[in-house]
């Protein structure tokens, strides 16, 4: 039994669940605790009783943590993504991967834990001086999502912790295995007790409870629009700062001039990889007309090529979607398009078995073409490798396109025009912009967030993340 994390106490919960690999769906990854609501605000009274603690540590304290943390990630990457891989369905590389990343996130905010910045500025009155300095926020509430189960926790443990938070953190209940490894690393790095509280469970309990506790400064939240609505409107409430990624329908516009190969790539790496399984996914491709056949023949070699497998064998393409939810979801979409009159040229179908024999949740890849804007498929984020091509006559009506959608995660381009790419730039409604690269895969140093219905606050990642992560002081001091 895998216990939750309260005031540095491994405690069983007050039911458990089990964790089943969905390559595998005879394997159980293990079995996790539920925390109730009782707990819940256990873990709350713990963070805000170490808070005053910890919001006084040194910096030297807070990186020599969180360096350590970042240090044995990295050491055990390749253990650790084993791991994502079995609970989460991610490919091994890609799992692995992820692993690097989390790691890398807490080396690098160990670092800013060094640099806090600071201004001493003149009054514009004479002998008085102005300092501006930013302080913790106190506790801060964490809830993440199943498709990055470390990576997306690491870059909100991190900066918190690194900027002097105390953290109670609920992840989804389809993947605890990775974040619990993850607190259970840092609860060896000399984290004082209290400081970071692991409480697995429902989101109608264990998330329920963080939103309207009061002893919960600040919620960090990952996951679908509707969710985040409710978070938002919880926190304004009672006044409680929040941050917000949600959904996203991310478009990648291929242009006559494209080269070929990079554009097939970029459409098959965002739109498919992880199963499709990421809020950067590309799902819909909107194509220029003098390269649209070649392009959608050019994918669907690329897709007969891809191995649908067990996402720990190696040669393994593309993994199993999450859970036999997300499967008919996916599935209801493609029979959906083709309902709205979109064609299916590739794939879309269940696989039953992988390569080995065993019950998984598998589906091949679907290619959706013929795709009009007003669609559901062109609209709505599905969450799955299924990706949708749209047919328009130039730029300006890719660009329309691509912009009317009530989300603005990431956007993407492929066009050796210098003159379309820098437009795109500017013009394109999206937090993140990408030309003639994937729109998934993103790097831990720089900001990441987007606008419209995707993101709410500040910028996750980076230096950005102290917008969120800290209040802003301003002293005056007469001489």
């Amino acid at each position: 039994m895998f216990k939750n994390l309260i005031g540095g106490e491994w405690v069983a919960g007050a039911s458990a669940s089990r964790n089943v690999n969905p390559s595998d769906t005879s394997d159980v990854v293990g079995e996790y605790a539920q925390a109730d609501a009782a707990q819940t605000r256990q873990a709350i009274a713990a963070a805000r009783q170490a808070f005053a603690g910890w919001s006084l540590s040194t910096p030297q304290q807070r990186f020599d943590i969180l360096d350590a943390a970042g240090t044995e990630i990295l050491a055990r990457r390749a253990e650790l993504g084993d791991l994502l891989a079995r609970e989460e369905g991610k490919t091994l590389p890609e799992a692995i991967g992820e692993v690097q990343r989390a790691g890398n996130i807490f080396k690098f905010f160990a670092g800013e834990a060094l640099r806090p910045g600071g201004e001493a500025l003149p009054s514009v009155r004479p002998g008085v001086g102005v300092e501006l300095t930013r302080e913790p926020l106190g506790v801060v509430g964490i809830i993440t999502p199943w498709n990055f189960p470390i990576a997306i926790p690491a870059w909100k443990i991190a900066p918190a912790l690194a900027y002097g938070n105390c953290v109670v953190i609920k992840p989804a209940e389809l993947v605890p295995a990775s974040v619990w490894s993850l607190c259970e690393i840092l609860s060896r790095c000399g984290l004082p007790q209290g400081v970071l509280n692991l409480v697995m469970g429902r989101g109608s309990e264990v998330g329920a409870t963080l939103l309207e506790d009061r002893g919960v400064d600040a919620i960090t939240f990952t996951g679908s629009v509707a969710t985040g609505q409710k978070v938002a409107q919880a926190c304004v409430a009672r006044m409680a700062k929040f941050q917000l990624e949600m959904g996203g329908k991310n478009p990648m516009i291929v242009l006559d001039d494209a080269d070929l190969g990079v554009a097939i790539n970029c459409a098959v790496q965002s739109g498919f990889f992880s199963t499709g399984q990421r809020c950067t996914a590309s799902s819909r491709v909107i194509v220029t007309e003098g390269i649209h056949d070649r392009f959608v023949a050019g994918v669907v070699e690329r897709l007969k090529a891809l191995k649908v497998d067990d996402a720990r064998k190696a040669g393994t393409d593309i993994g199993p979607v999450v859970d036999a939810t997300q499967l008919k979801q996916d599935l209801a979409y493609v029979a959906i398009a083709q309902g709205e009159g979109a064609r299916l040229a590739f794939g879309g179908e269940a696989i039953e078995h992988n390569l080995d024999g065993r019950a998984g949740f598998y589906m091949r890849p679907a290619l959706i073409t013929e795709a009009a804007p007003q669609m559901r498929i062109s609209r709505e984020e599905v969450f799955g490798p299924v990706v949708s091509v749209t047919r328009v006559r130039d730029y300006d009506e890719a660009l329309a396109q691509a912009n009317d959608t009530p989300f603005g995660l990431a956007a993407g381009i492929a066009t050796t025009s210098l003159k379309h790419a820098t437009h795109f730039k500017r013009h394109a409604q999206a937090g993140m912009v990408m030309v003639n690269v994937p729109t998934a895969g993103v790097d831990y140093h720089v900001p990441f967030g987007g606008r419209k219905g995707s993101s709410y606050g500040p910028r996750e990642q980076g230096r950005y993340a102290a917008e969120f992560y800290t209040v802003v002081k301003t002293a005056y001091t007469q001489a």
